[in-house]
């Protein structure tokens, strides 16, 4: 089994877990990240500020990123 850490990113706070998560392939390794990221959404999007970014990634045990899911708040003016 292969070790993971999640990481987010909002603005200048950034944060990855101190804890590894074991998972058998990257496939449930992406179904997980998808599903914890799912649950922070709607609370996320409700405190986004316009122009920024919030970012969660997945990353592997040499702590470099294997997946990640950005939401972008954009001003299109």
């Amino acid at each position: 089994m292969a070790q993971y850490f999640f990481k987010i990113s909002h603005g200048e706070y950034a944060g990855a877990s101190d804890q590894a998560t074991e998972f058998e392939n990257r496939d449930m390794a992406w179904s997980e990240m998808t599903k914890v990221c799912s649950n922070f959404l709607g609370s996320i999007s409700r405190n986004l500020k316009q122009n920024s970014e919030w970012h969660m990634e997945l990353l592997d045990e040499g702590r470099k990123p294997v997946f990640r899911i950005r939401l972008v708040a954009e001003s299109v003016d």
